[in-house]
């Protein structure tokens, strides 16, 4: 996260911490922005690699010292000198009577790693997948390069509170936004299971379950910045449903809030706190916190191809949940009142609750109810 300004800097673009270590006072995002580029150099944020001849003579106009005396320099700090003789060396190799503690302590790491067996669990090789995927990756066709100066946003996305095993504790994913994406941009790249939802009780014809989505049918949605309220509006379906929340605090004698469409607003656009919690909220009443971690300039080191972005850095992973008959397949419809079912509810696998509820025919046996049941582990 950026440094905190020092107190007898009367500015309000750099972030300053409100409570250390925790959240920052609001700033404006695009303030931020500028006052970076009026304080830095064009190299300073320049995705070009600059010469090494170049880096040489700027290096040593920085020490005070000719041409000759830098390059004794190099040759003298090169890392091939501290080499005791010209035999080649396995830096991995640590003798094994070594007086030198650090050595020592090296040579037990060694050993106690190797009686060990130590396997990369399935969050540890997904992470490492995606950093694979997208680290220091350029783009094809220039125009698709992140412009440079260009603001790249940390952002977490955690669990709905409905979640008590994983609410306030670990983030459910963690993006990467440039500050020229739209809000809509960054509620597109939020995937929740309750959008993937599907609606209504289909005991007497599981076939007949719709093939839409919830998020198809429910595309209201908001985020709520430092007493804004930015709705979707992008489709005709969508409702204001920000009024009730905004109507309540009016007649309780609450400060106003007023209210803007995401899709017209950008990330600089927004005035925030670093590290402090805002809310996101879709499908009526599954609320999810945002959090924004980190603002800072685009680095030539990151991933430069903007049909990257929103890119996703992080995505916790859930344990299915499997069929409670067979404990194999992943559970794809739970039951209520159902005395066929072990308890009450159920989950099924699609096979085992056809094969359980009825006949060749598909004639439903016994009474029931049965909903579509969508796994978060499915999506892993």
């Amino acid at each position: 996260m950026a440094a905190s300004r020092r107190p007898s800097d009367p500015s309000t673009n750099i972030p300053d911490y409100e409570y250390q270590d925790v959240n920052t006072k609001a700033f404006h995002i695009g303030s931020f922005r500028t006052e970076w580029l009026n304080r830095l150099k064009p190299s300073d944020y320049s995705f070009q690699v600059e010469d090494e001849d170049a880096f040489d003579a700027k290096f040593a106009q920085e020490l005070g010292v000719n041409a000759e005396t830098m390059m004794e320099l190099k040759s003298v700090c090169n890392v091939e000198s501290l080499r005791c003789d010209d035999a080649k060396v396995d830096p991995e190799v640590v003798p094994p009577d070594s007086t030198l503690q650090t050595l020592v302590q090296r040579k037990e790491k060694q050993d106690l790693k190797a009686s060990k067996k130590f396997f990369k669990n399935r969050h540890e090789l997904y992470a490492d997948e995606l950093e694979r995927l997208t680290i220091g990756k350029n783009p094809e066709l220039v125009d698709d390069m992140v412009p440079e100066g260009e603001l790249i946003l940390t952002i977490n996305v955690f669990y709905p509170d409905v979640i008590e095993k994983f609410n306030f504790i670990r983030p459910h994913a963690a993006l990467l936004m440039m500050g020229s994406h739209t809000l809509a941009e960054l509620r597109d790249a939020i995937c929740c299971v309750s959008d993937l939802q599907v609606c209504g009780e289909f005991s007497n014809n599981p076939d007949a379950a719709p093939s839409f989505l919830s998020k198809d049918h429910f595309k209201s949605a908001f985020f709520y910045f430092e007493g804004v309220f930015y709705n979707d509006m992008r489709f005709p379906e969508c409702v204001d449903i920000s009024r009730t929340t905004i109507e309540w605090a009016e007649s309780h004698n609450f400060p106003p809030f007023s209210q803007a469409k995401m899709e017209d607003t950008r990330f600089v656009d927004l005035k925030v706190k670093v590290g402090f919690p805002y809310l996101y909220c879709h499908q009526g009443d599954c609320e999810h916190l945002i959090i924004i971690t980190d603002i800072r300039l685009a680095h030539r080191s990151d991933c430069l191809d903007k049909k990257l972005y929103p890119l996703l850095t992080h995505k916790h992973r859930f344990t299915t949940q499997k069929c409670s008959v067979c404990h194999v397949f992943i559970g794809r419809w739970f039951t209520t009142g159902d005395r066929l079912a072990p308890s009450d509810p159920c989950l099924f696998c699609d096979k085992c609750f056809r094969m359980l509820h009825y006949d060749a025919q598909g004639n439903k046996l016994g009474e029931f109810q049965a909903f579509p049941f969508v796994d978060r582990g499915a999506f892993n």
